[in-house]
């Protein structure tokens, strides 16, 4: 039996107004986990952003394959 069945049989126990208490705490939880998800992926991009910041004025190497010191195939 999986924890999602799990939780429906005893939330199936409970009278009306109790479950209605567990879909509000459910409800919660969802949208605190999507706000985190949210969060992470800001951070994420300011991040990358700062981390960049001021590098796209620079030159950038042109390499060549006589660059190369290895060349694998």
């Amino acid at each position: 039996m999986t924890v999602s069945d799990r939780i429906y049989q005893e939330v199936k126990k409970l009278p009306e107004p109790l479950q209605a208490e567990v879909l509000d705490f459910v409800q919660h939880l969802t949208s605190k986990a999507e706000r985190a998800t949210e969060s992470e992926s800001s951070l994420r991009s300011l991040s990358l952003s700062l981390a960049m910041r001021g590098m796209e004025e620079e030159d950038t190497p042109d390499y060549s394959v006589e660059d190369l010191k290895e060349v694998f195939s």
